[in-house]
């Protein structure tokens, strides 16, 4: 004990300066009210709608045996509203600083749930060569790990090869799902290999950016170790 009392000390049993304006009755409740509301700003509900998406996907391209023009056509809908939002409620977060612990997990959980579902069952149905979801979703799943695996050092920032890559797969992904044929079922295939080689030429380009910052980070932490001896 110090001997000090409580209200010296500024503790807890400290009484209001006579004259001092009081709190508003709700005023406590009102500043946790927006601290649980904070999670439900748009950003995080496109996120939400965009898992939401997922299983509804998958539905609606599998019906009638996943080869009726008119249900892949719903499911297409379904696929391009789900890359819309993830254009949208990033950029919102990062615009109206709306970024939540939520937002960060969820979103990309979101993005490889209808990307991943979507090439695993267009591989199913025979539409998809299995080497082709294999790549794409080895690297997205590896890129990842390696995001976590070097973020005590930094942050690897989406680069515009990378862009280029989700743009790339969305629009290849998106006619594969649509029954088309003739021409139009050429040019998927080639726009599929575009995305096919920006898959693995960022994949390989993040590699390196981790490699280069992991080196970075160890030299620091190794020349403040030694500065502090």
């Amino acid at each position: 004990m110090t001997g000090v009392p409580a209200s010296a000390a500024g503790g807890s049993g400290a009484k209001p300066a006579r004259g001092a304006a009081k709190p508003a009755p709700g005023a406590k409740l009102a500043s946790v009210v927006v601290n649980q509301a904070s999670l439900w700003n748009i950003a995080n509900i496109l996120t939400m709608v965009r898992l939401v998406l997922v299983p509804c996907f998958v539905y609606l391209l599998l019906q009638d045996g996943g080869y009726d023009p008119v249900w892949r056509a719903w499911a297409w809908a379904a696929f391009a509203v789900a890359m819309i939002t993830d254009i949208f409620d990033g950029h919102l977060a990062r615009t109206y600083n709306l970024v939540t612990d939520f937002g960060k997990i969820a979103d990309p959980i979101a993005d490889k749930a209808i990307m991943g579902s979507a090439l695993i069952c267009l591989s199913a149905l025979g539409d998809l060569p299995w080497w082709v979801t294999g790549v794409i979703l080895f690297r997205e799943l590896g890129i990842t790990l390696m995001r976590f695996w070097v973020i005590r050092h930094g942050v690897i920032p989406a680069s515009r090869g990378g862009k280029m890559k989700t743009l790339a797969q969305g629009v290849a992904v998106g006619m594969y799902v649509l029954a088309l044929t003739g021409p139009l079922a050429t040019l998927r295939f080639w726009v599929m290999a575009l995305a096919v080689v920006l898959t693995v030429g960022t994949g390989l380009d993040y590699v390196r950016q981790a490699i280069v910052l992991r080196r970075q980070g160890l030299a620091e932490e190794r020349a403040e170790a030694e500065s502090g001896r």
